[in-house]
């Protein structure tokens, strides 16, 4: 089907892009395998009379979008000027390019577009102090606490300092990269630990068979506090998922089976009514997964895929209050794995930074 997209310029941008990386404080172990650095591209738009806007391509070709080394061939493609029009030409094999292409769009021509678009959400220079002080929280729900793989978890430090910080927190933990024997025993000593009221979240990252997650689930019954059980089987696994989903009360989050705004679509029309894990960074067009949010009211769990700082803040100030309020917790605990300076910075001071 087509897709609308706010009214164009006519005129070309001015068009810059810097390639990062940054280490993880210590390798990050998943199903997928070991993460030691998360690398992407910022980019820089600037129209004729000086206004700027910043956006990132964070990709994950691990996960479903294009690699590194595509994002960068597209950016060396256009660097100088790019015109609107190819902004929102990009084809869908490039997700995380379509992302952070019309992100930076959208910062640059915010202050216009909010007239222009119904629906939007914008902050621009005309709104009180107040007021964007109110969009500030309405706009920074609770974000989930990614804990470290295996038995580390058990002595994380956040695991105590955010419980004894935060009401009712949320915790992650990612399994299914040891036996379910050894990841059960650290399971039954890491529920106790939490704070009371916590909520934990399993990531299986897709690397459980049908059998286990069938214990997982067995195992969880009894568990309250488990939010629910994530992309326990391979995309490919859609049906046996959906009749798991069916057969537990531990709800069950389809992550990878939604990497991108395709797959999303697919598994929404496949008649998925559980969890949607959207890693908007890598999932496509903002213009386009906003459209759906808002036709669908899907149950989401937005999370984060190690983005910057930029990314980070288009996605928590503008793309998730822009659709139908979520109550779950956002997945964007997660500067804590970084051991740079980078985290906190705003985009012109990560630009210069870089």
């Amino acid at each position: 089907m087509a897709h609308s997209h706010p009214p164009l310029p006519r005129d070309r941008y001015q068009f810059e892009f810097r390639p990062y990386s940054r280490a993880f404080q210590q390798p990050l172990q998943t199903g997928h395998g070991i993460w030691r650095d998360r690398q992407g591209i910022l980019l820089k738009l600037t129209d004729d009379t000086g206004r700027t806007g910043f956006g990132e391509i964070a990709p994950l070709d691990w996960f479903g979008s294009e690699s590194l080394e595509q994002a960068l061939q597209f950016c060396a493609t256009w660097e100088g000027a790019i015109a609107p029009d190819a902004i929102f030409s990009i084809p869908d094999t490039l997700p995380a390019c379509q992302f952070g292409f019309e992100m930076a769009w959208e910062n640059l021509t915010s202050a216009t577009a909010a007239s222009q678009t119904p629906g939007f959400f914008y902050e621009t220079t005309e709104i009180s102090a107040a007021q964007r002080e109110e969009t500030r929280c309405l706009a920074s729900p609770p974000a989930s606490i990614l804990l470290p793989t295996g038995i580390a978890a058990l002595t994380f430090p956040l695991l105590v300092e955010h419980g004894d910080q935060s009401a009712n927190p949320t915790f992650k933990w990612k399994m299914g990269v040891a036996s379910v024997q050894d990841e059960l025993a650290v399971f039954r000593q890491l529920l106790p630990l939490l704070p009371t009221g916590a909520k934990l979240r399993l990531d299986a990252n897709a690397h459980l068979t049908e059998e286990e997650t069938h214990q997982w689930l067995e195992i969880c019954q009894d568990w309250p506090q488990v939010e629910f059980l994530e992309q326990p089987l391979s995309p490919d696994q859609f049906d046996a998922m959906q009749r798991l989903a069916e057969q537990y009360p531990t709800p069950i989050a389809l992550d990878e089976s939604v990497a991108t705004l395709a797959q999303l679509e697919a598994c929404y029309q496949q008649g998925w009514c559980g969890i949607f894990v959207i890693k908007a960074a890598i999932a496509g067009s903002p213009v386009r997964l906003r459209e759906f949010c808002k036709r669908q009211a899907v149950d989401v769990v937005w999370s984060s895929v190690f983005e910057t700082a930029i990314a980070q803040t288009f996605i928590q100030t503008r793309l998730i209050p822009s659709v139908p309020q979520q109550t779950r917790a956002i997945g964007f605990g997660i500067n804590h794995w970084f051991r740079d300076p980078l985290t906190g910075l705003n985009a012109e001071h990560l630009w210069q930074r870089l």
